[in-house]
């Protein structure tokens, strides 16, 4: 990810976007269709900015329209740096001979720009960011409080456009183009009954499974194509409710094993339909991990709780938002010891990078939109995003170590931490060794959260303040915690990898 601005500078232009936002004119329309509001800030190379928000010189203008033509017509914005609260509007999307709006970022030769959050119209939905990224322009997303601000003013116009996607989905790159297609081998009467019965009741449908009504309901959503008169699963049907989906769908599935404490393992592969792999998954971990060892039972209780809610997060943001275009490449979990490792095909969602998710503040994307829904319909994912929210609460509320995102190519590797002490058996041997007691105690606290000061380190392994900055040096030099800050201003913050 190309960063041409300074963190601090960048979150306050977002922050001031979304109050241009607030400005902006909806115009009034005879069909009822809500119109997004949307602020837009062009920030010069010089530092200068302006700003601009939907309808403000003219009705029913786009707020990058209006800032980057109208207000700079006159002027070169070479080099310059875009926020914009919604995905630019991409090529075709508006009446010829209108431009785009990411055509005219492109245009204007804008070197990066900060997406609020996508645009589920079915006529952009991910090709405004493509058209970007393909044309050489840096794309990153807003953070993620950001976001979730953005969608909460525009529910309306979120909720209309993604009634629309439903019934005519354009999106062909983020998505996992390939399973989109029928799948000749695969009826519709082959599917998994059980899985289809639990999306109809949990989803609250009305409609018999045989009926044209709920057919058509799986249609609009992809998950079915009508191929000469007759109704049959795309790949994305068959991932989701086939009985055997790797059948035909290799990659599906996830492969699952225990290394046991003395020697030899016990393994299970989840090949039946993914929206079932969660909660079957977790009852064949939930049989045969001990508890977690703690004198309250209360306590005991809460952090089994808190760990498994970690496992499951982590594992549904497996299967939803892995990439299918590895083949071969398949989705595993591993128990060892303390530490359940959960592996995904494939790296964060472009333009979402590792360090986003190491943070557990990954902006809310998704690669698998088809996917996604339907787990977040069936009450199975987070509707906004990676989980990283849960993940966190759920960490915090039992005092266990932050969970960590590391890259294995070609896999995305979650690492949960099933007690405090299991942070230390997940670093390296030498790094291990190299530490002493009271900094193995130290970092066993350091991992449960991002960063600290060394009078709150000192605090909480009771040693001198002295002490602690010594400690602390050593842990930098480890590669476990970097400096930052200056001052009394100074900081050490958690390492994760």
């Amino acid at each position: 990810m190309a960063t041409y601005l300074p963190a601090e500078e960048a979150r306050n232009l977002m922050v001031k976007a979304i109050e241009v936002m607030r400005q902006s004119v909806c115009e009034p329309r005879a069909d009822g269709k809500a119109s997004p509001l949307v602020g837009a800030i062009v920030r010069r190379p010089d530092g200068s900015v302006d700003t601009a928000c939907r309808g403000e010189m003219r009705s029913g203008d786009h707020a990058e329209y209006t800032v980057l033509e109208r207000k700079n017509h006159d002027r070169p914005l070479d080099g310059s740096v875009l926020f914009a609260t919604l995905e630019p509007c991409a090529p075709g999307s508006r009446a010829h001979p209108k431009l785009g709006c990411a055509e005219r970022i492109v245009q204007a030769r804008i070197a990066e720009v900060w997406i609020g959050i996508e645009d589920p119209d079915p006529s952009v939905d991910g090709n405004g960011i493509r058209y970007l990224r393909e044309n050489g322009v840096a794309v990153n997303m807003f953070d993620r409080d950001l976001q979730e601000a953005i969608r909460e003013e525009n529910a309306a116009f979120i909720a209309q456009a993604t009634e629309r996607a439903l019934g005519a989905r354009t999106r062909p790159v983020i998505g996992p183009t390939r399973l989109e297609g029928a799948v000749e081998a695969v009826e519709y009467e082959s599917l998994s009954l059980e899985a289809l019965e639990e999306y109809r009741s949990v989803t609250g449908v009305k409609d018999d499974l045989d009926s044209v009504a709920f057919k058509r309901r799986l249609h609009l959503q992809g998950l079915l194509v009508e191929v000469d008169g007759r109704w049959k699963p795309s790949g994305l049907g068959v991932v989701l409710f086939g009985e055997e989906p790797r059948t035909t769908i290799r990659e599906a599935g996830l492969l699952a094993t225990i290394h046991l404490a003395g020697g030899g393992e016990e393994t299970e592969d989840f090949d039946g339909p993914q929206v079932l792999v969660p909660d079957r998954a977790m009852t064949w971990l939930g049989d045969r991990l001990p508890d977690p060892i703690d004198r309250s039972h209360a306590r005991r209780r809460r952090v089994r709780e808190s760990s498994f809610e970690l496992v499951r997060e982590g594992l549904v943001n497996a299967l939803v938002h892995r990439d299918y275009g590895i083949r071969g490449a398949k989705c595993q979990l591993v128990v060892d010891g303390d530490m359940i490792t959960i592996t995904s095909p494939g790296g964060p969602p472009e333009p979402i990078t590792l360090e986003q998710m190491q943070s557990l503040s990954a902006p809310m994307l998704s690669r698998n939109p088809v996917l996604h829904y339907v787990f977040s319909q069936m009450e199975l994912a987070e509707e906004r995003g990676l989980g990283m929210r849960s993940m966190r609460h759920a960490a915090e509320k039992a005092g266990l170590p932050l969970p960590t995102y590391s890259w294995q190519a070609p896999y995305l590797v979650l690492t949960v931490y099933m007690s405090a002490a299991a942070s230390l058996a997940g670093l390296d041997g030498a790094v291990l060794s190299a530490m002493s007691r009271s900094e193995r105690a130290g970092w066993e606290r350091l991992a449960q959260g991002e960063r600290t000061t060394s009078a709150e380190y000192s605090a909480a392994v009771a040693v001198p303040v002295r002490t602690a900055l010594n400690y602390l040096r050593h842990l930098t030099e480890l590669g476990l915690v970097r400096k930052r800050g200056s001052g009394r201003s100074t900081y050490h913050e958690t390492v994760r990898r």
